[in-house]
Formats: structure tokens, sequence, C-alpha cells
């Protein structure tokens, strides 16, 4: 093991999260948004556990949205890994009914843990 990478306890963990959200409008006003993130620190949840989300998309069209929620609790993956799934809906401050839905999943590494 190098210094750069530590084991972690099985409930210290984040995830990358990446996707695009659905296009919104129409022929020439269509567009859609990407973002990137990494998530929370895993929170307890019945026999599972969730991650808390927030990202700011890339900017179109000359604006950008927001999200903060959480994902699903973990769907097993095989080897002792794990998914998250999140759906949602970005917001964008002055229009509320500019907005874009989402679903994703985040990935399954964890860049900065040895498994």
């Amino acid at each position: 093991m190098d210094n750069n990478h530590k084991p972690c306890k099985p409930k210290q963990h984040n995830h990358e999260l990446q996707g695009s959200v659905k296009i919104f409008g129409c022929c020439d006003y269509a567009h859609n948004h990407r973002f990137a993130t990494v998530t929370g620190d895993a929170i307890p949840y019945e026999d599972s556990h969730v991650h808390d989300v927030k990202f700011t998309t890339d900017s179109c069209n000359g604006h950008r949205h927001e999200f903060c929620g959480t994902t699903g609790p973990a769907k097993d993956v095989g080897c002792g890994r794990h998914v998250h799934l999140i759906k949602g809906c970005t917001t964008e401050n002055g229009n509320p009914l500019h907005k874009h839905e989402f679903t994703a999943a985040t990935l399954i590494e964890d860049p900065v843990c040895e498994y």
C-alpha cells in the first residue's frame, strides 16, 4: 500500500457521480446540462446507508442549475461493492418552471480506498 491510498472502514466512503439531465424545451430552445460531483459520507439508513448529493450543472444558454438531495440505499453489485441510484429534479434561481429531471447511479469505485 502506498501513502496515497489508505484502507477505509466500510461505512466511511464516498462515491463519484456524473451524468446529464433530461432535455428541456423544444426546437431552438431545447438543451440539457451535465454534472459531476462526489457524494457526502455514508449515512446509516435502515439496514443500509445513503449519501447526500449536491451539485451545480455546467452552463448552457447562459444559465446553470443546482441540485441538493439524497441517494437511494446501496445496491449490491457483487464482490463487496455497491452503487446508489438517485433520481431528482434541478432548480434554477428565478424561474421555478425551468427545471430538469435526471436519473443516475453512482460509480462503483471509491478512488481513495483499497478493497
